[in-house]
């Protein structure tokens, strides 16, 4: 094979793979919440449409630094599977921080104020968690 048709097989591969780590965050994601994210969507729901997109978002993030430094297919699976527990961790450890309120509740009440803090922690903590694993 020649190099052109190398890097399309490679960039092929990798759409992929990043749909596939999507779909399974979403999925993943969708399970942690008390609501469900696409019926809260389909509604019109700002709030959950902001937090679904921003965990998404931060998948990116951290698949796209771990893409960078990453050297074969299967590193790039389990440093991205790693960065799916990272950003469930992170929504667990902000409704632990938050006790006056819980954030699932927030956001299948369309509270904006909510979705946007959480959207900077999730963005924040996946630039750093995809600093790192670079």
């Amino acid at each position: 094979m020649n190099a052109f048709t190398d890097n399309l097989l490679n960039i092929v591969i990798g759409i992929g793979i990043i749909f596939l780590i999507l779909a399974v965050g979403a999925f993943v994601f969708s399970r942690l919440t008390r609501f469900s994210d696409a019926e809260e969507i389909n509604k019109g729901n700002e709030a959950a449409g902001v937090y679904m997109g921003s965990k998404l978002l931060g998948l990116c993030i951290i698949v796209g630094m771990v893409s960078f430094s990453s050297h074969d297919w299967i590193s790039m699976l389990i440093w991205s599977g790693i960065g799916i527990l990272v950003l469930c961790l992170v929504y667990l450890v902000f409704d632990w921080l938050t006790p006056r309120f819980k954030v699932c509740d927030q956001i299948a009440a369309g509270n904006m104020a909510v979705a946007q803090m959480l959207r900077s922690v999730i963005i924040g903590v996946s630039i750093v968690v995809g600093t790192i694993l670079m």
